[in-house]
């Protein structure tokens, strides 16, 4: 493998690829579609990869989407975007924004967009470096249920055992800037979606006495919940619990049959995520005793992913590849954060589903704000999964099409009679 030095062949390439990932990041993001139902946003990124020469396969644990660049003996280095969106409607007020009730405001269609481009200047370069670039479009990692459908779908098996997975995502840092962990906790949270259902016994408003009330019920459990972390967890064991939604009732004169609660548990560790679902089971049973609901609620654990470690000599190589094209002023470190992903399946987390111990995982953060939009907030953007949520493209995109670029030109290896060069000229100059 090459040197941190990025190949400047690539990166001089880079202004003609630009227009295309912008077209194809527009288009998402005016037309977003939610977890398991990213059929047009996977035909988009398909189609766009197939017209770059990649071998493309779609349909992938859903629609998901691998594309194929082989260019001779080399590492297999597997890039990863994500294609969905959340359930969420757009403020904004771009000229480009939603309206259909839905929205990136995680930055996906960026990451789409990006690794498009990444996927253009490598098709267009490769007389430079030598090995297989394999990218993948996921379905559903809001849901935190993508990465898994593609493994249980046999992605290694068809597309080859990965030497890295390398992926990136966006964050409230100026654009140009990247940031990487650190050695010492992980990137982001392990954490569980439950599903909850309260039962009760219907009625008339008028003789409550002769039901029970599932959403009383709900009540003293959201309660109870929050004791989990202000008197369960100790105050240095980094715990979120969340009750997202609650649906009960049809009507004000009718004592409803159930109520449903959707819970979201978060924590740096799989332990303590392992402590605090004991302790929600533990509390939902005990109230619905409490208040002699005829059933036994059901708990439905809809989603459970780990915490995210990257690589140390894989995440090392790529900071140092970053920090030779973008200068040490323009790569930071990321403390731990208690968001989630399920990028963790594709390395060693994954096991089971793949079969592979030791794939190596490198993710970063990379920055979305404007000089004017980081001078204008003091640094307080609004954050990911905002309804405000407004990356500047006009700066993200090309700074995350370069960031990504040069990390996969550091894992695949040079090719004969290629030289890395220094800091060559990037999008952003």
């Amino acid at each position: 493998m090459n040197r941190p030095e990025p190949l400047r062949p690539a990166l001089a390439s880079a202004g003609q690829a630009l227009r295309p990932a912008l077209t194809l990041y527009l288009d998402v993001h005016r037309s977003p579609e939610v977890s398991g139902e990213e059929r047009r946003t996977a035909a988009l990124f398909a189609d766009r990869l197939a017209a770059l020469g990649l071998e493309v396969t779609r349909g992938i644990g859903g629609h998901g989407v691998a594309g194929v660049l082989r260019n001779g003996e080399g590492p297999r280095v597997y890039v990863r975007a994500e294609l969905d969106a959340l359930p969420l409607t757009e403020r904004t007020g771009l000229p480009y924004a939603s309206g259909n009730g839905a929205m990136h405001a995680c930055g996906h269609d960026l990451h789409l967009a990006a690794t498009a481009g990444t996927a253009d200047l490598l098709a267009r370069t490769t007389a430079d470096w030598r090995g297989t670039l394999v990218v993948l479009g996921q379905p559903a990692e809001e849901t935190l249920t993508g990465a898994r459908a593609m493994l249980e779908d046999g992605l290694y098996e068809r597309f080859g055992r990965p030497d890295v997975v390398l992926a990136q995502h966006t964050a409230p840092l100026p654009a140009g800037m990247v940031a990487h962990g650190t050695p010492y906790g992980p990137l982001t949270a392990a954490s569980s979606a439950l599903d909850v259902v309260l039962h009760g016994r219907g009625g008339h408003a008028g003789t409550p006495h002769l039901a029970v009330d599932p959403v009383v019920t709900a009540a003293a459990v959201i309660t109870r919940l929050q004791t989990i972390v202000s008197r369960e967890s100790a105050p240095a064991d980094q715990l979120t619990l969340t009750v997202g939604t609650l649906r009960a009732g049809t009507a004000v004169n009718v004592v409803p049959d159930t109520a449903e609660l959707g819970i979201g548990l978060r924590a740096l560790t799989d332990a303590s995520l392992d402590r605090a679902l004991a302790a929600v089971e533990r509390i939902v049973r005990a109230e619905c005793v409490a208040s002699a609901c005829p059933r036994e609620p059901g708990i439905t654990t809809v989603s459970r992913t780990p915490a995210l470690w990257g690589d140390p000599a894989a995440t090392r190589a790529v900071r140092d590849a970053h920090t030779a094209l973008l200068g040490p002023e323009r790569v930071a470190d990321w403390p731990p954060s208690m968001a989630s992903e399920d990028f963790p399946l594709y390395g060693g987390a994954g096991v089971a589903l793949h079969g592979e111990k030791d794939v190596p995982l490198v993710y970063w953060m990379v920055g979305t704000a404007s000089p004017g939009q980081w001078a204008a907030t003091a640094g307080r953007l609004p954050p990911n999964h905002s309804p405000l949520f407004a990356p500047d493209v006009r700066t993200a995109l090309p700074a995350a099409i370069t960031s990504l670029t040069t990390a996969a030109l550091d894992r695949l290896a040079v090719a004969p009679g290629a030289e890395p060069a220094g800091r060559g000229p990037g999008l952003t100059e």
